[in-house]
């Protein structure tokens, strides 16, 4: 079992356990961080809360998630990763699924992940036949700054290893979370301007600030 500790920060697998302190610290930080969450007035981590709820939990399940614990703070959670096995057929799986989704937020974003997903062809670009897929990496807004969330990703490529995956990927909409994967080793293979991402109406469907301009398919082979 993966568990580190550093600084008084301890950072170990996931359980269901932890998943009530998970989507509140999601609630907390990540939705009201990331940059296409950001650039919408819509309540985002309300939107297929179940469907959300029943995938995050299947990823869980599997031993590939991290949370990370402040030891010195009455062990409260200040960091996690969702992350989980992704295999060739999730491809077309994830097109059909997006196409049924309701058009809120979540139903564009999901759409344009399936598209990104799509166009880089991880699957016959690496010649592999599943992936890591780190979905969700979020911090506590009083830890950032403190490298805690390359130390997530840092333990996460160890898991992917231990556990047999050739690639470990991330999606990366923040100009920022892109930058982090790069120093890490993580290589951009596609990307998609926000600004030629557009509706019928020839309008960008995502309009985050500045300098958040793409999104970005991130790789590293493990």
């Amino acid at each position: 079992m993966v568990s580190s500790t550093k600084d008084g920060i301890t950072i170990r697998i996931m359980t269901k356990e932890d998943y009530p302190s998970v989507k509140a610290l999601m609630k907390d930080s990540f939705f009201h961080s990331e940059p296409l969450c950001q650039s919408t007035d819509e309540e985002v981590e309300s939107q297929n809360e179940k469907e959300n709820d029943e995938y995050h939990l299947s990823m869980i399940s599997q031993g590939t998630c991290l949370v990370a614990i402040d030891e010195s703070n009455g062990g409260r959670l200040v960091g996690l990763v969702l992350a989980g096995a992704q295999y060739p057929d999730d491809v077309e799986k994830h097109r059909i699924e997006a196409e049924a989704l309701e058009q809120n937020f979540w139903g564009r974003l999901s759409k344009f992940l399936s598209k990104i997903e799509r166009e880089a062809n991880l699957f016959e670009r690496f010649g592999i036949s599943k992936l890591l897929y780190s979905h969700i990496t979020t911090v506590d807004v009083s830890m950032r700054g403190k490298a805690l969330g390359s130390r997530l990703a840092g333990t996460l490529m160890e898991v992917g290893r231990s556990k047999g995956f050739p690639v470990m990927v991330a999606y990366c909409t923040s100009f920022y979370s892109a930058r982090q994967k790069e120093a890490l080793g993580m290589k951009c293979v596609h990307s998609l301007s926000y600004a030629d991402y557009k509706d019928d109406q020839g309008r960008p469907i995502f309009t985050p600030a500045e300098p958040h301009t793409m999104a970005r398919v991130m790789a590293i082979k493990l």
